[in-house]
This record gives structure tokens, sequence and C-alpha cells, in this order.
């Protein structure tokens, strides 16, 4: 299958272009792409990886559909021959890797919640023993599983580092009571995606979420459980006090640690292999989720 890195629609406004998605206004509704791009540490890589974006979106449509009688997603459909107005060549290009969704207005912060320590998190406690302002209990290791997923939410930044933030500090931006919608529903989505994930043999360590209100009512939004917005990890693999082998982007940033890039643009270069590899994790993280190969219906 061709790798997309860049798409162009006759009869829709581009509205958006993400780090990874392309965002067309369909007037009654919205139709986001996921592309082959790459980004890690908020810098887009010129090689793109192929199956990403069709692993991303197949991804964020079975976990739409398995949590939503738990939590209301703005998914209608990702079947392109129910969306009027492409043409037979869009409809091909944009088949697998698309779906339309509602249109609402986005809450203009990313929730993320913690059931492991890593990344940003394990600095941060490593620094002063707390995680967003959330103390946690001392002799924590790298990848200890937490007593009890936490709600660490952060800024939405067009540009940049998104901005870890408290509760309080949420509250403030938001309103308190909204806040406390965000964090029960985050937190809420967590434990069932966790929980159906350890059925297939993979650790969600973290996840992210965003949520707009879409007809007045709170709702997941953008992508769900993805090898983008997630840590995977292999359950049978599973150590803590050391860096777990991951189905995610961490396979990137692991090598781009190892070069001793300093994470602002230009992209370095990838090597073939490190593509190649980091596309297999992300179809394999695929398969064991949804129990099928990509591409399988």
């Amino acid at each position: 299958m061709a790798v997309v890195s860049k798409t162009s629609l006759q009869a829709f406004p581009l509205i958006g272009r993400g780090k990874v998605r392309d965002i067309y206004d369909l007037n009654n509704g919205l139709l986001i792409v996921a592309s082959d791009r790459l980004s890690a540490f908020d810098v887009v890589f010129a090689e793109p990886i192929p199956e990403k974006g069709n692993v991303l979106n197949g991804l964020s449509i079975h976990w739409f559909k398995e949590t939503a009688a738990a939590m209301p997603n703005h998914f209608i459909t990702g079947n392109m021959n129910e969306v009027p107005g492409l043409t037979a060549e869009e409809r091909t290009i944009l088949q697998g890797r698309s779906m339309l969704v509602k249109k609402g207005q986005v809450i203009p912060v990313e929730c993320v919640v913690r059931g492991y320590l890593a990344g940003s998190g394990l600095k941060e406690y490593q620094a002063g023993g707390s995680v967003n302002g959330i103390s946690l209990p001392q002799g924590l290791q790298e990848s200890s599983r937490l007593p009890e997923p936490i709600f660490t939410p952060t800024t939405k930044e067009s540009e940049g580092h998104d901005q870890p933030i408290t509760f309080n500090q949420l509250a403030a931006k938001v309103g308190r009571e909204l806040a406390g919608q965000l964090r029960d529903y985050s937190l809420k989505l967590y434990q069932l995606g966790a929980k159906k994930a350890e059925a297939s043999g993979i650790i969600i360590a973290d996840t992210k979420f965003e949520f707009a209100w879409v007809e007045g009512v709170l709702t997941v939004v953008d992508e769900i459980f993805t090898p983008d917005s997630s840590r995977f990890w292999p359950h049978n693999q599973y150590i803590a006090g050391k860096p777990q082998p991951s189905f995610d982007k961490q396979y990137v940033r692991d090598y781009l640690e190892s070069i001793h890039w300093d994470k602002q643009p230009p992209a370095p270069k990838l090597p073939e292999d490190i593509i190649q590899k980091t596309s297999e994790k992300y179809l394999e993280a695929y398969q064991r989720i949804v129990g099928k190969p990509l591409g399988i219906q």
C-alpha cells in the first residue's frame, strides 16, 4: 500500500493540518485523515512510516466502538463510500485512514492518564516525588505500576511542547465542574481500555484523550488508545525497574536519543531499518488489540 504524507481534496476546504492529521470541513461533519507522517519530540520527519495512518485510524475506530457505551464519541463512519462529494481517486486514497466525525467545540487541554511511571512523569517523580502536583509513594522505579491511575493534564499548544498543569490549574482554566468531569471520564476510559488491552497481552502504560462539546454533550474526540497517543508495552515482557519494549513510537524516540539529536528542526534522516521496524510495531499493536491483521474485515 502506498504511503500518504499529505492529502488534498477537490470539493472540501482543509481547515487544519496537524503533525499527523489533515482535517477537512464537510459541512455536515469533519473528515479526519490520518497520514503516515511521523512526529517525535514535536518535530515532523520527512520520512513517512508505511501503514501508520491506517493503524491509527483503524485503532481509533475500534476503540470508539468498544467504549461507546461508556462515553459518547464523535465517530460517524469510516466507510468513505458513505461520504458524498469525494472523487473515486480520493475515496481510494482515504479509505482505511479516514473517518467522518461530528463537529464540536474542542476543550483546549490534553487529558493524560498514567497507570505506570514512564517518560516525563518518571523524570518529575525522580526530581520531587510527585507528578503534576500528585504525591506518589517513595521507592517507585522506572516503569513501576502506580497504586492507582492518576490524571495528569497538560496544556494543548499549537506549537512546541504541551505543559503539565495541576488539577487546580485545570479548574482555573475550564471551571471546577468541567475539570472534574474531564478527570472522571478520562480515568473511566483508561481503566476500561487498559482492562481490554491487557486481555490482548498489551499494557497501556499511559494515554491521552481530547474532549469537545458536541451538540451540548461532553464527547471524546480525535484519536483514542493508539500508538501515537499511548505507551503500549507487551505484558509478557514487563519487568519494573527498566525501560520496556514498546509497540509505539518510543522505538523511534530511543533511536533519536541514541544519536544525541538536539530535538530541534530540522529532523535527522531516519534509516530504512528504523522506518521498517516502526511500521512493524504499529501493525503488531493493531493485530494484538483488534485480533486480526490490518485490512482483514
